[in-house]
């Protein structure tokens, strides 16, 4: 740009030159100032031609300089060169670490396939018949116009077994335990039969049913088990790959369904024979095929440990299951082992969960805890229960337990399934503003 200014200075000295020269004549200024015009003119018209060029030549110029200097930064052409082999890398990569999860769900399989069952109930339902009878056998007239034109009945005819449903389960303990849902063995007048992977069958014994949650415990006698790993429920992550196993179309045989967990803490009002509606909370969520044969089987995580029980599908929505953490399964089984049954410890109170909602409606002083309440014809202090007898009242909130802070995250049943009949527990609780601590036994909740 400095050369194309200094040009136009130089045109314009030149102009102004022969202006001087052409006021020394005295004739035909007319025509010198005329030709002098003319001249400029044509000038014009050149030196935008030049400078159109000159643009065009700097611009290229500046253009070659700014890649040349890009090609150096990357390499110069071996940065272009490079480009597709990197792409072929990377797809090779991404293919190489699916190939490599694939091969690991398939080991997962494998190893955990002999631990997981097929469970059968059966039992003796009536056997009936369809036969055809004249509706007016007595009368002479219209029942011999009749006798083409008989009606349906049915009468029973004994009994016999038959498979009632199916279900899934997998072995805790070399002893013959089984966890499965409690909807799986809800028919308390069936029996139950298990299958094995490698095709043979014993009959089951229901050991213990869950009050509060979908779970059961059976016990078959049978040597040699495969005992399923059971991992931690407390460490699951959003995101991370599981895998389903179970019977899920009554076939006896294991299915395979893998996913990812995408929710954690889900709460699900589910239906079942036997067992009308539950509430479940606190439930895994995985876009990993959850069907009512596999109920009760496991769900794992992609170092074979037992993370879940499948449990539930979400009606009307595709690729919405659910499971049950691992963590309240090992409960039920360690109560099952020490006392036979699966029990419960009890406070004896009635209460709501505190939210914010709920702090706002009732003007709390605070928006976590359980205000104990009572219900119509239902105090909600249990008489001569362990709340009872350590003096807590109705319109108290329960703050913590032993220094764990209650509140939707930590639930006073989350928190209890720590403890056991007879254990002492110290409660933080507010009345009237004042906090105050309380300390209970824990008894056998009924």
């Amino acid at each position: 740009m400095i050369f194309v200014l200094r040009i136009l200075s130089f045109e314009f000295f030149m102009e102004d030159d022969t202006l001087k020269q052409s006021t020394n004549s005295n004739e035909g200024i007319e025509k010198d100032r005329f030709a002098q015009h003319h001249l400029t003119i044509h000038q014009v018209i050149f030196i935008t031609i030049l400078l159109t060029f000159i643009i065009s030549i700097a611009t290229t110029l500046s253009i070659i300089y700014y890649f040349s200097d890009l090609l150096e930064l990357s390499g110069g052409p071996a940065f272009i060169q490079t480009v597709l082999p990197v792409r072929e890398r990377t797809t090779r990569e991404i293919n190489e670490k699916i190939l490599r999860q694939d091969e690991l769900v398939v080991g997962v399989v494998k190893e955990a396939s002999p631990s997981v069952v097929s469970i059968i109930a059966s039992k003796d339902v009536p056997l009936v018949e369809q036969y055809y009878v004249n509706p007016f056998p007595d009368d002479p007239f219209f029942g011999e116009f009749f006798r083409q034109f008989q009606i349906p009945e049915q009468r029973e005819r004994g009994m016999e077994k038959r498979e009632v449903s199916a279900g899934s389960g997998f072995i805790v303990s070399g002893d013959g335990l089984i966890v499965t849902n409690k909807h799986v063995v809800a028919d308390t007048d069936a029996e139950y039969t298990v299958f094995f992977s490698d095709g043979s069958k014993t009959s089951a014994t229901v050991l213990a049913r869950d009050p509060f949650q979908d779970l059961a415990v059976l016990k078959v006698e049978k040597s040699g088990l495969a005992v399923a790993s059971l991992g931690d429920s407390a460490r699951i992550d959003i995101g991370q790959s599981v895998i389903a196993i179970g019977n899920a179309l009554g076939e006896y045989s294991n299915t395979v369904s893998v996913g990812i967990v995408s929710g954690l803490g889900r709460s699900i009002l589910a239906y079942g024979e036997g067992v009308g509606s539950e509430e479940l909370t606190e439930l895994i969520q995985t876009d990993a095929a959850i069907n009512p044969g596999n109920s009760g089987g496991p769900l794992l995580n992609l170092r074979g440990e037992v993370i879940g029980i499948n449990v539930a599908m979400a009606e009307g929505a595709e690729n919405i299951g659910f499971a049950i953490p691992i963590n309240r399964a090992k409960r039920d089984v360690e109560s099952v082992k020490s006392t036979g049954k699966i029990v419960y410890p009890f406070m004896g109170i009635r209460y709501v969960s505190i939210t914010k909602a709920i702090q706002e409606d009732r003007n709390l002083p605070v928006d976590y805890g359980v205000l104990l309440v009572e219900e119509k014809d239902a105090p909600a202090v249990v008489p001569e229960s362990p709340a009872d007898t350590a003096g807590l009242k109705n319109g108290d909130i329960i703050l913590s337990i032993d220094g764990k802070i209650v509140d939707q995250s930590n639930t006073l049943l989350d928190i209890l399934q720590d403890y056991t009949v007879g254990n002492k527990i110290l409660l933080k609780v507010l009345r009237e503003k004042q906090e105050l601590s309380f300390e209970l036994t824990l008894s056998e909740r009924k």
